[in-house]
């Protein structure tokens, strides 16, 4: 039977330099997207896909993040008090129980494939998932779900795939495929940020991955890669250098790379468009505008 899939590695070590002045005091995850941290976003899919042990892997400064999942006792009794009990339930499900969460510091700035690295022995002999909160991705059933459901019939390693523009390759780790079976792909290499004329696909490699406890081991084992900097992609594709099966995912939904200004403004208004409470104003405002600009074309 396989083992199932209960352990994440959240590698928020970042400095989130692209959203300076904000992040000078305020971690890039915990910025907010509609009403929630970004990194609540990725907690609650986590816990959809069965998630039971969450993993940080964090750096000086992140002292904000880590309060965000504490409780709060007096603004919970002060809500409590006031019979405000719909802000009491969504305040209760920030909160994270005692030994279900932990953090790990990566003290260098090394790379991705450093982070999840630092986590090894949270993760021992254990099948595990990574998810980058920079990647919010809106979708009826959540992404890693999905992916967790596909994990259960093959094994192996699996990672979220979708398609990208040729001049977007050189931001992704790309996928060279052996088999496309549709929703799922066979994995026969991977190349971590090639120019536009030397990417094998245009299938990329997003921040969701589901991977066996023997890329940890191909971590102790790899120099720095591409930018000078320990590369997940190398570890994964190492498995396939020892016969290991690697699969790409094509996952349903929509994935905004809340990472980048626009990414995150385009996620706003996504997410805002589908809240009820806040739709109509939305949608009115967002009409006005267009109208504006047209009137001035």
């Amino acid at each position: 039977m396989r083992n199932k899939v209960t352990k994440a590695i959240f590698p928020v070590a970042g400095m989130g330099t692209r959203f300076l002045p904000a992040t000078k005091s305020v971690p890039k995850e915990i910025m907010t997207l509609v009403d929630r941290p970004l990194v609540q976003y990725a907690i609650d899919e986590a816990r959809e896909a069965g998630i039971k042990e969450f993993i940080f892997v964090t750096s000086r400064g992140k002292g904000a993040l880590e309060d965000y999942f504490d409780h709060a006792p007096a603004l919970e009794e002060e809500l409590r008090r006031k019979g405000k009990t719909e802000l009491l339930e969504v305040l209760q499900n920030t909160n994270m129980e005692s030994g279900a969460i932990a953090y790990i510091r990566q003290h260098r700035a090394l790379g991705l494939g450093h982070a999840v690295w630092c986590a090894r022995r949270l993760i021992g002999d254990e099948p595990f998932a990574v998810m980058l909160p920079d990647d919010v991705i809106a979708a009826d059933k959540p992404c890693l779900q999905q992916m967790v459901e596909a994990y259960e019939e093959t094994g192996g390693n699996m990672v979220a795939a979708m398609e990208v523009a040729p001049e977007k390759s050189s931001s992704y780790g790309m996928l060279d495929i052996r088999e496309d079976m549709g929703h799922m792909v066979d994995v026969k290499g991977m190349v971590e940020k090639p120019d536009a004329d030397k990417s094998p696909s245009n299938l990329a490699v997003i921040g969701r991955y589901i991977l066996a406890p023997t890329v940890l081991q191909n971590l102790n084992k790899l120099k720095s890669g591409s930018g000078g900097e320990i590369q997940l992609t190398d570890a994964i594709a190492a498995e396939l250098d020892q016969n290991r099966k690697v699969y790409g995912y094509r996952f349903e939904g929509q994935r905004f790379d809340c990472g980048s200004k626009s990414g995150f403004l385009q996620a706003t208004v996504s997410f805002g468009l589908g809240r009820p409470d806040l739709e109509a104003d939305l949608r009115a405002y967002l009409h006005d505008i267009m109208q504006v600009d047209k009137a001035a074309q």
